[in-house]
């Protein structure tokens, strides 16, 4: 994820000052010091480093912050601040117009992954928001791209406007925007042609579009991992045909976040949608004090609940809750409880929400999802009345499910021993639910897949 490195060092940084019970001015400027480097390294733009260590500063002194008998809390609460709005903070997020479409312009240079980001937008839009949405094809200069987007549009299950390539972009939008009004679609999002380099051509024919159909949102395209240079093309656009608001790729990847933490202050375009892979489901609504939090250390709890609400039926997710703490779990329970986690995301990903989880590296979490595929696939190669009795198992039983499977008769123990582990965990949850307690060491202390 972006920005790991950036968390290590400020979660460096607030765990020394922790260790102190009073802050002098010159312990703070070596603070602020520490912190003026962890954003460089990070590649954010100098002038936004040094504006946001003044601020800070300004801030820690105004508030008396070296009186204080425990300030590391105030600092951090002071940092986490000034976070959330060097990343836009306040409200970012697309103001839907009310008896007729919205309209939203997807802009960016050629290869910046526009076309698959319009089929995610619209997944979003559709499943998330519960949206009626109309994709519009405007790249009539790339045939591949006009396909792409109604193959996306397809798997996504929206409509695509395609009037092939004999017919201007600004038409072809013209046309949609028409459509989009008669047939009562609450978002029309209009994929436009990108270029190597911005040029005149470009932007006149950007400008031509919105001159016609005028869209509520001008939404650019930038790469994460493309740093400073993200930067740039936000200015260069927002100059030639002002923008909206960005859609930010790649936050998933190991980018260092300058991007993110300048672009804002930078051009004055708040970042509204976050890409955090590369399936269609892999587009969130960006969120400054969440990924503030996530910066810091402190999880994104909020982000986490929205992921299982949406990845888990509520009445399923109660029936299954019962019967787990009825003691009725079963390898089917177990199997479906791992399938729910899945479709949430990546493992690392979901840790990195919870506040306190220790740090996942990328061998742990390749292994913990290794492992949970191949319990998949042992529990699989179980018969109905194995995975709803586990007590019946005995050595005959191992060795056919272990041939069965491709698997050894170790991994087939390491399933039922797993198994156990959460029937024992589930009994245990109860009892403290019942108690009003919670277990010694808290959620860490569950246990899990390699962790």
């Amino acid at each position: 994820m972006a920005f790991e490195a950036l968390t290590d060092k400020l979660s460096s940084i607030f765990k020394k000052l922790r260790g102190q019970a009073r802050l002098s001015e010159s312990n703070m400027d070596e603070m602020l010091k520490q912190i003026r480097i962890a954003l460089l390294e990070a590649d954010v733009n100098f002038k936004v480093v040094k504006e946001f260590i003044n601020n800070v500063k300004e801030k820690a002194i105004g508030q008396d912050v070296l009186k204080k008998l425990n300030p590391s809390q105030m600092i951090t609460k002071i940092v986490h601040d000034e976070l959330e709005t060097l990343l836009g903070g306040g409200e970012t997020e697309i103001q839907y117009q009310k008896n007729k479409p919205t309209v939203i312009m997807l802009v960016g240079l050629q290869g910046s992954g526009k076309t698959t980001t319009a089929g995610k937008l619209a997944y979003l839009m559709k499943n998330k928001l519960h949206k009626k949405v109309l994709l519009a094809a405007c790249d009539v200069y790339r045939p591949a791209a006009i396909e792409q987007l109604e193959q996306i549009a397809k798997s996504v299950g929206v409509p695509v406007i395609n009037k092939g390539t004999n017919i201007s972009p600004v038409e072809i939008a013209k046309i949609a925007k028409t459509e989009a009004f008669n047939d009562h679609y609450d978002v029309l999002i209009i994929d436009t042609a990108g270029r190597i380099t911005i040029d005149d051509d470009l932007m006149e024919e950007l400008n031509n579009i919105k001159q016609e159909v005028v869209p509520d949102e001008v939404l650019l395209l930038v790469d994460a991992m493309s740093g400073q240079d993200a930067v740039n093309v936000a200015n260069a656009f927002n100059d030639k045909t002002p923008l909206t608001g960005v859609i930010m790729s790649k936050l998933d990847g190991d980018a260092r976040g300058g991007a993110a933490l300048s672009i804002r202050h930078m051009t004055g375009v708040p970042i509204k949608f976050a890409g955090v892979g590369e399936k269609i489901t892999d587009l969130d609504i960006f969120h400054a004090d969440r990924m503030a939090d996530r910066i810091l250390g402190m999880g994104d709890v909020m982000t986490l609940v929205e992921k299982a609400q949406e990845s888990i039926d509520e009445e399923e997710a109660k029936k299954a809750a019962k019967k787990m703490m009825n003691g009725k779990f079963d390898l089917e329970d177990m199997l479906d409880q791992m399938k729910k986690v899945q479709k949430m995301g990546s493992l690392g990903g979901l840790l990195k929400m919870i506040p306190g989880m220790p740090k996942v590296t990328p061998e742990q979490q390749a292994a913990a999802e290794r492992e949970m595929r191949n319990f998949e696939i042992i529990i699989n190669s179980m018969t109905p009345e194995e995975r709803h009795n586990p007590e019946i198992f005995q050595y005959s039983r191992k060795i056919r499910v272990a041939a069965g499977s491709g698997k050894q008769v170790s991994d087939v123990n390491r399933v039922l021993k797993k198994y156990d582990q959460m029937k024992d965990m589930m009994k245990k949850m109860e009892q403290y639910r019942k108690s009003g307690k919670m277990p010694p060491g808290g959620l860490g202390g569950m246990g899990g897949f390699g962790f």
